[in-house]
């Protein structure tokens, strides 16, 4: 099968994002997508509607492998008490009306919606994560950006945390980094002084005491890992409350190999009594290197590409940083920013992220 029209792909994109929910709106979405596989040159197979969706199931366990969907959207409707994997990655993906269901979803390139549900239960990492009119759902995510509930309740998440072979290349075919999650800064369109809708789920929840692995044969040879050391995406803090009055700012400068440099240095980290609060991966202008660092030192650094920064939180941040750093960039030309105490690494974190939040609302 050869890979789908990456125009057409976004344009549906698009139509998702804008998206009302309403049936008669819903089933016209069915019909473009339907659509869009019709309109299949001649010269490549067309592909079957049928084979991008799951309707009407109850108490199954389903799935696509790895290069089934290949950056296709994907809907799921209808369903009763199943188990649910798409191991690949997506465009846009909407789940409405499910019930006690759970769900692995892989890298989606746009949005998830999801819609109605009851008892749900996910993994899923996307750009753009909306609930509305959802209670009792629970999910690992990573989301690039901030997500967002709308009429729902006893809504709970967690830091995404899973591996297998193929979910690094997903991550990057779907456009996302595994730094930028903002699983825990959650907007609630419908606020309520009376009820609270969401919280985060304790630390100490395990991925497969949520969403089950799958152990159907189709599945056997998935090489699944569910620990936090071989995670994809970085396991973070996220808002929940800081152990110590001390952070650091640990910033990774583009050099060909910064992401793998930051991976190998969170690593290293875990070895130590620091907890990883939060990661950013964005662009940066000398400017703007100037406004965050309060030195134009790094204005060159930033030019080369993305930079990736990284907060650590616990007892002597500031030196544990600064000494791991020393150690792992020895004879390395790579820049690396590290903060130079408690007091700069106040203004340096705030300084940072704040940018970060800015240049988000801009993308959007």
């Amino acid at each position: 099968m050869e890979p789908p029209d990456t125009h057409k792909d976004q344009h549906v994109a698009q139509e998702c994002r804008d998206y009302d929910g309403d049936s008669d709106t819903h089933n016209q979405l069915l019909e473009r997508v339907q659509s869009i596989h019709r309109s299949s040159t001649n010269s490549r197979p067309k592909l079957d509607p049928s084979s991008y969706m799951f309707d009407g199931l109850k108490d199954e366990t389903v799935g696509k492998l790895p290069g089934a969907l290949n950056g296709i959207q994907f809907i799921v409707q209808n369903c009763q008490n199943c188990n649910i994997y798409l191991f690949d990655h997506t465009s846009t993906v909407t789940v409405d009306d499910c019930t006690n269901c759970t769900f692995f979803i892989g890298p989606i390139k746009t949005s998830i919606f999801i819609r109605d549900c009851t008892g749900c239960k996910f993994v899923v990492a996307c750009q753009q994560f909306r609930l509305r009119d959802c209670h009792k759902l629970e999910a690992f995510l990573c989301c690039t950006t901030q997500p967002i509930i709308e009429s729902s309740s006893g809504v709970r998440l967690a830091c995404y945390t899973y591996f297998y072979p193929e979910l690094p290349g997903q991550f990057k075919a779907a456009g996302l980094s595994v730094f930028n999650n903002n699983w825990s800064n959650i907007h609630d369109f419908t606020q309520d002084a009376t009820e609270t809708h969401y919280t985060l789920l304790p630390d100490s929840t395990a991925v497969e005491d949520v969403v089950p692995l799958p152990t159907t044969e189709m599945f056997g040879g998935m090489q699944i890992d569910v620990s936090r050391e071989k995670s994809v995406v970085p396991n973070s803090l996220g808002t929940r409350r800081k152990t110590s009055d001390e952070s650091c700012l640990v910033v990774f400068f583009y050099d060909g190999s910064s992401q793998d440099r930051a991976l190998t240095f969170i690593e290293e980290m875990r070895n130590h009594q620091c907890v990883l609060v939060q990661t950013k991966e964005l662009k940066m202008l000398p400017n703007d290197a100037q406004r965050v660092f309060g030195s134009d030192m790094y204005n060159e650094a930033v030019s080369r590409g993305d930079v990736i920064g990284l907060e650590f939180n616990g007892v002597d941040a500031v030196q544990t940083c600064q000494e791991v750093v020393t150690r792992l960039t020895a004879g390395s030309t790579g820049v690396v920013f590290v903060s130079q105490s408690r007091e700069a690494a106040e203004t340096q974190i705030t300084n940072y992220y704040d940018f970060a939040d800015m240049q988000m609302s801009i993308d959007l």
